[in-house]
C-alpha cells in the first residue's frame, strides 16, 4: 500500500480548495431547514438536520468520504429541497467527512458496517423503526449495506449515480477522492497515524474489488427490497456497476440514461423517483 502513502503525502493545494465548505447559516439558509443538531453514541457524533414531515427518508449526500449535509444544494437532485413537501427527510453529516461535523474512530476493519451503525444509530435515537432511503454517490453503497443489515427496515430506496468498482481502473475511488480526504484528515487528526488510513481505504475498497464494495452481487441477487437506479457514467459512478445492480436485485428499477438533461427529463426522473418511494411505503403510512 505505499502507493497510497505516497499519493496521499503529495496531495497538496487541490485538497485544500476541495475542502471549502459554505459557511453554516449560508448552508441552512439554501437548504430552508432548521438548525443542525446532534446525536451521539459512545465516541461517535453525528451531526444532522430535518426538513419536512410525513414518513421518514434517510438521505445520504454524495461526496464519497466527503459525504455531508452541505453538499445537497448542488446534488443534481437536492432531495431537502424536492422531497420535502412529501417525506419527513433527515440527513446527515457521515462520520469523519471533510468540513462536516460528524466524528469518530476510523474502523479499520469493518468501515462499511460502521458506516451502517452511525446511520441505524441515528434512526434509533430519532425513534424511527422504518424508513425510505435516497443515496446519491456513495450512498448507493450506503444502501445497500443498509439493506442488507436491517431488511426489516429500509422499505424502498433510490440509488442515485452509484459508485462502482472499475476493472480497467481499480483504483479509481482512492485517486478520486480518497487521497484528498486522507490528506485533510490527517491534518485535523495528526494522531491518526498514516497506516491506520491506509487499512481503512484498503478496507473500503480492496477487500471486496468488485462491484459496490459495500456487499457482494450474492446478496444483491437476493434482496428484496424496492430500489430505483438512476445511472451515471463518471470514473467514480460505473455505469456498468448500475445496470448490473438493477439487473440483479429482483425488485428494481431503472431511469434512462442520461436523465440529467434536458431540464424536463431532469424533472421528470425526480418526480418518478418521489412516485416510486410514495409507491412503497407501508399501507399503514400510505392511507
Amino acid at each position: 500500500m505505499d502507493p497510497i502513502r505516497r499519493n496521499i503525502l503529495a496531495t497538496g493545494v487541490a485538497a485544500a480548495a476541495t475542502a471549502a465548505a459554505p459557511h453554516v447559516f449560508a448552508q441552512q439558509a439554501a437548504q430552508g431547514v432548521g438548525a443542525f443538531k446532534f446525536y451521539e453514541k459512545g465516541n461517535v457524533r453525528i451531526r444532522y438536520q430535518e426538513v419536512g414531515t410525513g414518513f421518514p427518508l434517510l438521505a445520504t449526500p454524495g461526496g464519497g468520504l466527503n459525504s455531508r449535509i452541505s453538499n445537497w444544494p448542488n446534488a443534481v437532485i437536492n432531495v431537502m429541497e424536492h422531497f420535502k413537501n412529501d417525506f419527513r427527510v433527515i440527513t446527515m453529516d457521515q462520520r469523519n467527512a471533510t468540513d462536516g461535523e460528524s466524528t469518530g474512530p476510523i474502523p479499520v476493519d469493518n468501515p462499511w458496517d460502521a458506516f451502517a451503525d452511525d446511520q441505524l444509530g441515528l434512526m434509533d435515537h430519532l425513534g424511527i423503526r422504518q424508513f425510505a432511503f435516497f443515496g446519491n454517490c456513495i450512498g448507493g453503497s450506503y444502501g445497500l449495506k443498509l439493506m442488507e443489515r436491517a431488511p426489516d427496515r429500509v422499505v424502498s430506496g433510490v440509488l442515485s449515480q452509484p459508485i462502482g468498482h472499475r476493472p480497467e481502473d481499480p483504483e479509481v475511488m482512492i485517486k478520486s477522492n480518497g487521497m484528498a480526504w486522507a490528506k485533510e484528515f490527517r491534518e485535523r487528526r495528526p494522531d491518526v497515524s498514516m497506516e491506520t488510513i491506509e487499512k481503512y481505504m484498503h478496507s473500503l475498497y480492496r477487500v471486496r474489488p468488485d462491484f459496490v464494495y459495500s456487499v457482494s452481487r450474492e446478496f444483491v441477487k437476493n434482496c428484496q427490497t424496492p430500489m430505483l437506479v438512476l445511472p451515471d457514467d463518471t470514473p467514480a459512478h460505473a455505469y456498468q456497476v448500475a445496470i448490473d445492480v438493477a439487473s440483479l436485485a429482483p425488485n428494481a428499477d431503472i431511469s434512462v440514461y442520461p436523465w440529467k438533461d434536458p431540464p424536463e427529463l431532469k424533472a421528470r426522473t425526480i418526480n418518478r423517483a418521489r412516485n416510486f418511494l410514495k409507491a412503497h411505503l407501508p399501507q399503514t403510512a400510505a392511507r
